[in-house]
């Protein structure tokens, strides 16, 4: 685990309402032959955010939403919604991406946080994917802190 600041984001968003799971792989796909399309996969840092917590949020109410990172003059059309990431203090979490070490990392990273004696900050954890990572398996939570 390391700590980082991470910035202010525009990002372009495919957004999917439903229970977490293999729709969420389809928005993420979509979003991904979109920014194909755009030729923005060479330095994409790409981020998966659950918005709701699924243990109190109704499955069907579940949001999930598949982000690009834009830069500012970089034009969106109606493909995709356009939105802020807000930036802030995250503890940062490299991860296998397998379905078992995700869910693995999701049941480790809270008590991993109160060992370090970090505070949740009342944002969604991110999913960060970079070509580099995804070539070589990974991905990162990213999970707000105080």
């Amino acid at each position: 685990m390391k700590v980082e600041m991470l910035p202010t984001y525009r990002i372009a968003y495919i957004r999917q309402t439903g229970s977490y799971g293999p729709a969420n792989i389809h928005a993420m796909e979509k979003l991904k032959k979109w920014a194909e399309e755009q030729n923005l996969m060479q330095s994409a840092i790409i981020f998966g955010i659950p918005q709701d917590n699924p243990n109190t949020t109704p499955p069907e109410n579940c949001r999930f939403d598949a982000c690009i990172v834009l830069a500012n003059d970089e034009p969106t059309d109606n493909s995709v919604l356009e939105g802020e990431l807000s930036g802030g203090k995250y503890a940062i979490y490299p991860v296998k991406h397998t379905s078992e070490d995700m869910q693995q990392a999701w049941t480790d990273i809270f008590p991993a946080l109160q060992n370090n004696g970090f505070q949740l900050e009342d944002k969604p954890i991110l999913e960060r994917y970079t070509s580099e990572m995804v070539n070589n398996g990974y991905c990162e939570l990213c999970v707000p802190i105080k």
